[in-house]
């Protein structure tokens, strides 16, 4: 436990200096990473710890930055100070439609979930005060220093990258981490032992919008525009399956995984290569074909198993049980 607090703290002091050293470019791709760790450690919470599948995530990254943007500008409000607004928002609306869809289960949930993104992208697009399928500007981007604007980009997104696997790390520490883990392996054998399962999901539902929702807000605050097209891209929940899936799905170490093979992938096959999206997307395809082959659990499970590598493990070790004497021995002295 010691040695993962110095180690956060050596990667907060990191990013904290990172600002200042690196270009531009650098703080912008680094500020693109940590959000889309952020969005996948927020994606594993929900699947690979509570064991609920969703096919539309993206829709609290939409939510999130339109509630950004139109309460900034609504208030003529400095769009950092806005930012509160993003998770606010996403989890009153997670908290709203939890109760219909925890009446399905499985595919029929990751369905309706992929259903209601639909549904929300179509309203915001025919919507003129939320600027239809133009999109919109973010007005009050003029309270913004833009001299300071890509390092305090940089350290809201590291703040939250850091914030989301700390605090996952010590959620699934906890009491309730250790049912949250019984509901995704069982979740009748859970309810049998006297777990909420309703509210352990709820809770966690609830949260993971609430971090994607953040993460988006974020991330269009980069750009000073969204629009539908963009907010609610089905490719904001592939990016975070992919990662979960080739990293480790049910792991921590497993996203940080994912998102540096993700953008090592990208990196190469779009800026060193010199080839085109379309290839990069048939290079990621390749790639989880054959890691979903080589190991269905990702990458990170057989390094831990292979090496003995013990980085922000939560797993629980059962206890040894005492050892007595065999029954058969004591025979003689029954009775």
């Amino acid at each position: 436990m010691k040695g993962i607090a110095i180690s956060y703290a050596v990667v907060a002091a990191l990013i904290a200096g990172g600002a200042l050293l690196l270009g531009e470019g650098a703080l912008r791709f680094a500020t693109e990473c940590l959000l889309i760790l952020a969005m996948a450690q927020m994606w594993n919470l929900l699947a690979g710890y509570a064991g609920l599948v969703s096919f539309g995530h993206q829709v609290f990254v939409g939510i999130g930055a339109y509630g950004l943007f139109r309460i900034s500008d609504a208030l003529d409000l400095s769009p950092y100070w806005a930012l509160p607004i993003a998770p606010l928002a996403c989890a009153v609306v997670a908290a709203v439609i939890a109760l219909p869809l925890f009446r399905l289960r499985e595919a029929y949930f990751s369905i309706a979930m992929w259903v209601f993104s639909e549904i929300v992208a179509a309203l915001v697009t025919k919507t003129s005060w939320l600027g239809g399928s133009a999109g919109l500007p973010l007005k009050s981007s003029r309270l913004l220093d833009l001299d300071w604007f890509e390092p305090v980009l940089f350290w809201i997104a590291g703040g939250l990258a850091l914030g989301t696997i700390g605090g996952l790390f010590l959620l699934m520490r906890s009491g309730f981490g250790l049912g949250l883990m019984s509901v995704r392996d069982n979740d009748l054998a859970a309810m049998s032992v006297g777990v909420d399962v309703q509210r352990n999901r709820f809770i966690v539902f609830v949260l993971s919008a609430a971090g994607c929702g953040f993460a988006g807000a974020v991330s269009f605050l980069g750009n000073l525009y969204v629009s539908p097209a963009a907010a609610f891209d089905v490719n904001w929940v592939v990016y975070m399956m992919f990662i979960v899936m080739i990293g480790g799905i049910g792991t921590l170490e497993g996203p940080i995984i994912g998102t540096v093979v993700f953008f090592g992938l990208r990196e190469l096959i779009t800026d060193q290569l010199g080839y085109s999206a379309g290839w990069y997307l048939v290079a990621l395809g390749t790639v989880a074909v054959i890691v979903m082959l080589w190991s269905p659990r990702g990458l990170w499970p057989p390094l831990r198993d292979r090496f003995g590598l013990k980085l922000l493990g939560v797993g629980r070790t059962a206890p040894t049980p005492p050892d007595l004497p065999p029954l058969a021995g004591k025979a003689g002295q029954l009775g």
